[in-house]
């Protein structure tokens, strides 16, 4: 736990410095503990340093975590590939999902929160390092899903969301958050209803500082405060599915 506390100042001394070089103010970044196959010991420790938002990626984890460690109310995004059958449970816990990334899914959504007389905020998933291996609307037709998504009363956009490049290359990573940047700005100039533009969920462990710089709004860290995973990322979405379902 020790670690833990250790890791978290380590995370808001890099918030705070790259936000002195962005020019921009630690108060507008929202630190989001990543919580995959972390225990609810160490999320309740976590919580109790001062954090308040976590994001999940697995449904049966989501529902666990959330009964584990609901005394002490966190606000709960779900962070992962939404699957349509999934969506009765998600929205029994998270008060916002980050990865909507087809109209498909946003029906489906809409179409519970109805029934359950419940509304939701949602960002938009943009594939913005055009890489077959993760989800998220392609660039060019983020627009299109905003508006179209935008219809549903029950739901609310509030931002976008994407996963940087995996890579070494700086500028590569920059380039991703830069397009979520722009397609951002060209969405607040449209003044789309019941459309805001206000987060940008962007910017990981080893990419926060370059996200900051490019307009973050959200980072999203796990591993440099709860150490390595035990599983490979196909255990968080399934990189074979087909990114047009």
């Amino acid at each position: 736990m020790k670690n833990i506390a250790h890791n978290l100042n380590i995370i808001h001394s890099r918030i705070s410095q790259a936000c002195k070089k962005a020019n921009r103010s630690s108060e507008d970044i929202r630190l989001l503990l990543a919580t995959k196959t972390v225990g609810s010991d160490k999320i309740n420790f976590a919580l109790q340093q001062g954090e308040s938002l976590i994001g999940e990626n697995k449904v049966q984890e989501l529902k666990q975590k959330c009964t584990a460690i609901k005394e002490l109310n966190p606000e709960v995004h779900f962070i992962g590939h939404l699957q349509s059958n999934k969506v009765k449970e998600v929205i029994k816990w998270a008060t916002c999902i980050e990865s909507i990334d087809r109209i498909s899914i946003a029906d489906k959504l809409h179409q519970r929160l109805i029934f359950e007389k419940k509304e939701i905020d949602v960002y938009i998933q943009v594939n913005t390092s055009f890489e077959d291996s993760k989800f998220g609307v392609l660039p060019e037709k983020a627009i299109e899903l905003v508006k179209s998504v935008s219809k549903y009363k029950n739901i609310h956009i509030k931002g976008l969301m994407t996963i940087g490049l995996l890579s070494s290359e700086s500028t590569e990573i920059r380039k991703c958050f830069q397009l979520l940047k722009r397609l951002q700005q060209d969405i607040i100039e449209l003044q789309i209803p019941n459309v805001e533009m206000n987060e940008l969920s962007m910017g990981m462990s080893g990419d926060l500082e370059i996200a900051i710089e490019e307009g973050a709004t959200i980072v999203r860290v796990g591993t440099a405060i709860f150490g390595e995973r035990i599983y490979p990322d196909s255990y968080y979405w399934n990189e074979t599915e087909s990114l047009n379902k």
